[in-house]
């Protein structure tokens, strides 16, 4: 039996998310689908997370055993040539028997992505969110360095998401290695999470609430307050899913 772990690129426009459902296309229904007739064999393709629907990746993980003697090569060439455009599999490579893209990340990166400006380009529509004013650049950067490390994001985390009843786990606490705002020219910019885990929308809503910011409907004072409310009804709402990318998955 070979553990094969497979890096993937894919545009979320037209999918409902990563998870495999009945009566929807998603990513993983079509990874396995092809993979399945690729190896001659059903195949259980394990995620690094799971996205939701327009939700985009520049390096989604995912692993899957398979007794397949297929090449690494002829694997991909052959999968890439029956997946619809918006997937690619960008590398395959073999993997130790204990690997699993969920359980053996260390962290993971995102991605958000905002255009600014009276105008947006048809060509960004579908992967940057277009806010028309201009955005306090200063203030959401001291926002996000408010977020970086250890805090406890239920502010940030969708309603109902969770049983929190439950005593056991790490709740909604979670370590933000890194939250920056990145310039990308005059009418771009992206915010950048990398984190060792992440709860549903948590990104998404950090971004709503950062736009409040931005736009000086809400201060920095304010967004501390959001943060230590432990509330998710103290924050903004939702930030659109086609902004957002999955860029990389951290392993040892």
């Amino acid at each position: 039996m070979r553990n094969l772990k497979v890096t993937i690129a894919f545009d979320g426009t037209d999918f409902s998310g990563w998870q495999k459902q009945l009566n929807a296309p998603t990513i993983q229904g079509e990874l396995e689908r092809v993979l399945g007739r690729i190896t001659n064999a059903p195949v259980i393709l394990h995620g690094a997370g799971r996205t939701d629907a327009g939700v985009h990746a520049l390096g989604m993980v995912a692993s899957f055993e398979t007794h397949s003697q297929i090449s690494l090569a002829a694997l991909l060439r052959g999968a890439n040539a029956i997946l619809p455009l918006s997937i690619r599999i960008i590398k395959a490579e073999s993997a130790v028997p204990d690997f699993h893209a969920r359980f053996s990340a260390l962290s993971k990166t995102y991605l958000y992505s905002i255009e600014t400006g009276p105008i947006q380009s048809p060509i960004t529509r579908l992967y940057a969110v277009h806010i028309q004013q201009d955005l306090a650049i200063n203030a959401m950067q001291q926002c996000l360095q408010i977020l970086t490390g250890t805090h406890d994001f239920a502010s940030f985390e969708a309603s109902g998401s969770r049983d929190k009843t439950l005593t056991t786990g790490r709740g909604s606490v979670r370590t933000l290695k890194e939250a920056t705002l990145k310039e990308i020219n005059s009418t771009e910019i992206q915010f950048v999470f990398t984190g060792d885990g992440f709860l549903r929308h948590m990104v998404r809503n950090i971004v709503g609430t950062l736009l409040e910011v931005g736009k000086g409907r809400k201060t920095v004072e304010e967004f501390k307050i959001i943060l230590e409310a432990k509330d998710r009804s103290a924050a903004a709402a939702t930030a659109p899913a086609h902004g957002l990318f999955l860029k990389k998955v951290h392993y040892r």
